[in-house]
């Protein structure tokens, strides 16, 4: 069984800041990609950011200079610091995570979401 759990999610002005964390828990060999999509009230979920085992980032142009995901790989969490928040960044805010839970040579990653944290960017 695994689990991730975000936290970190709240109500901010815009312009101000938010960490938000992700930590994956449970029967886990290794992490490979770990990232962040959020869903905005009548949106489709879009990837805001992504990071590989190797700590190499990926950003929607949206959010570029503004967020920056890190991971601590010994702790399998993730984070991503939000800075100059703007209302449009208003949504759930869910992470996710490419797994391997077997130990077996070539066992394949299997995708796991969290549950979801809210962020609200008033203006």
């Amino acid at each position: 069984q695994v689990q991730l759990v975000e936290s970190g999610g709240g109500l901010v002005q815009a312009g101000g800041s938010l960490r938000l964390s992700c930590a994956a828990s449970g029967s886990i060999f290794s992490i490979n990609a770990m990232g962040w999509y959020r869903q905005a009230p009548g949106k489709q979920r879009e990837l805001v950011a992504a990071i590989t085992f190797g700590l190499s980032t990926n950003y929607a142009d949206s959010v570029k200079g503004r967020f920056t995901m890190s991971r601590d790989n010994a702790k399998n969490t993730m984070y991503l610091q939000m800075n100059s928040l703007k209302p449009e960044d208003t949504g759930v805010y869910y992470c996710y995570a490419h797994i391997v839970t077997s130990t077996l040579l070539g066992a394949p990653a299997e995708a796991y979401w969290g549950q979801g944290t809210q962020v609200t960017v008033s203006s």
